[in-house]
């Protein structure tokens, strides 16, 4: 299942170097949400497609509209339990249009039973 939201760039990290090529940025999305309103997104891209990374951190700033496409992933290790917004997409908004509807699920269910 994938997730969209709909918010304004809060804050953009600094783009981390990996020895193996790879690069990864953190960024946050604030919503017009009353709750559970700030989302916090890290895009690790390998060597093949750093230029995602080095993208997303040239064309976009602080306080940039923007619809993310997401998807959560769990990962297991020692017991413990580490969840992450892995985003596949982020499309600029214009600025004009209002940021509202934040959040949307992708319910479309393609299983054959």
């Amino acid at each position: 299942m994938s997730f969209t939201i709909k918010g304004k760039i809060k804050s953009i990290g600094e783009v981390k170097n990996f020895d193996n090529g790879a690069k990864a940025i953190e960024y946050q999305v604030e919503t017009s949400d009353q709750y559970n309103n700030l989302y916090s997104f890290d895009m690790y891209k390998g060597p093949e497609h750093v230029e995602h990374v080095d993208n997303f951190a040239k064309y976009n700033k602080v306080g940039d509209s923007v619809r993310v496409e997401f998807n959560v992933r769990t990962s297991e290790y020692n017991g413990r339990f580490f969840t992450s917004l892995s985003p596949w997409r982020v499309d600029k908004l214009d600025q004009a249009q209002p940021v509202q509807d934040s959040i949307v699920t992708d319910d479309t269910d393609d299983l054959p039973f």
